[in-house]
Parts: structure tokens; C-alpha cells; sequence
């Protein structure tokens, strides 16, 4: 009798999905990122927008990808100029791809955090931790996770002078849950989001 072999367990294959970097140094390439459960990257017509708003604040800029999913916005701002970023999300598997991509692209000049968004925000010493000039926020719809990043990043001084930050929302959020002292620069909607470009004004009472 021919010696019994364990069924083998069967592993749900990784579905992948791909990104295409817009404009700068990485112009045209493609990038495949795992399609876990709730990802939607940030489309590339509101990319596109985005990325125009933003050329004049890119070069040297430091960056904060806030879950960070496929990573579209914070590669983008690379190649474009930014001088690092740093990618912040809590799936394993996207974090994965991100590094790969990372290293595909030769890109030293980026760091992959895979941790909860709130808890990694809630454990910056503050005032001893890198400033940053511009902040992607693009989390989960629904789970009302801007306002309290927000408040962390005030909180932790984790936000340069005159700092941009871009916020994706889903579209029927009317309230304002940034900072008053968060001004409007652009603003749009398209289908069922809606995204802001936001820049950091000194609170009443600190000094620049």
C-alpha cells in the first residue's frame, strides 16, 4: 500500500493589480501592488489633478504617505522630485509590495512602516521626530480616521511650516474635520470622492 500523504493546504493566491507612475524620473512604469480587500488607489485622472496642484511644492520636499496602500501618491511625489518618503500602512501584503517596488526602482530614499496608522502617529516622540512638508492622507472611508490624524500630526510636531496636505474623503462628508488653521487651497470632487489640498498656517499664539 502506497505510504499516505497529508492533503496539501491550499493558499488563496495573491490577486495583484498594477499602478502606472505618471511623470518624473519613473515616467511610464508600471508597478504591480497587491489588491487586498478595500484598496482603491487613488485613480490616475485625480493623480494627474493632484500631481499638477502640487509641482510647485515637490522638489526637495519631504513626504508622509498615510495609508499608504499601493503607494501610488508617495511614489509619485518621488518621481517627481521629493527628497524621501515615508510609507505608513497596516496590510502586510501591500507593505510587501511596496518594498519590492521600491527596490525595483532603486529607490533609497524611502521607507516602508507597516503599522497602524493612529498607533505609529500616537508613538512619535514629540519634537524629536522628522518634519514633514507634505502629507498624503487617503484612509479607509467612513471610519472617521481623518480628524484624529490630524490632531497626532499637530500634536507630535510632526508638520513643517507652511506644510500641504492632501485629504481624500468619501464625497457626502460635508463637515470640516482638519484644523481651522488648515487653509483650502484646491479643492474637487470626482464621482464619490472628494479630495482637498490643505496648507498649514501657524496657529494663533505660535511663532514661525
Amino acid at each position: 500500500m502506497g505510504r499516505h500523504h497529508p492533503p496539501r493546504q491550499k493558499h488563496s493566491p495573491v490577486t495583484t493589480s498594477s499602478l502606472r507612475i505618471i511623470a518624473g524620473e519613473w515616467r511610464g512604469r508600471r508597478l504591480e501592488f497587491a489588491a487586498t480587500d478595500g484598496l482603491r488607489p487613488t485613480p490616475d485622472r485625480v493623480r494627474e489633478t493632484l500631481f499638477n496642484w502640487l509641482q510647485p511644492f515637490l522638489s526637495g520636499a519631504r513626504c508622509l504617505d498615510l495609508f499608504a496602500g499601493s503607494g501610488a501618491l508617495g511614489l509619485e511625489a518621488l518621481s517627481r522630485g521629493a527628497v524621501s518618503t515615508t510609507f505608513v500602512d497596516r496590510e502586510p501584503l501591500s507593505c510587501r509590495a511596496l518594498q519590492s517596488n521600491l527596490q525595483k526602482l532603486k529607490a533609497d530614499n524611502a521607507e516602508v512602516i507597516q503599522a497602524s496608522v493612529l498607533d505609529w502617529l500616537q508613538q512619535r516622540i514629540t519634537d524629536l521626530e522628522p518634519r514633514y512638508d507634505l502629507v498624503f492622507m487617503d484612509p479607509p472611508y467612513r471610519q472617521d480616521l481623518i480628524r484624529p490624524c490630524c490632531e497626532l500630526l499637530e500634536q507630535h510636531n510632526l508638520l513643517a511650516d507652511n506644510a500641504i496636505i492632501y485629504v481624500e474623503t468619501e464625497s457626502e462628508l460635508s463637515e470640516r474635520v482638519v484644523p481651522e488653521h488648515w487653509r483650502e487651497h484646491r479643492s474637487k470632487q470626482s464621482g464619490q470622492v472628494s479630495y482637498r489640498l490643505y496648507i498649514r498656517e501657524a496657529p494663533a499664539g505660535e511663532s514661525t
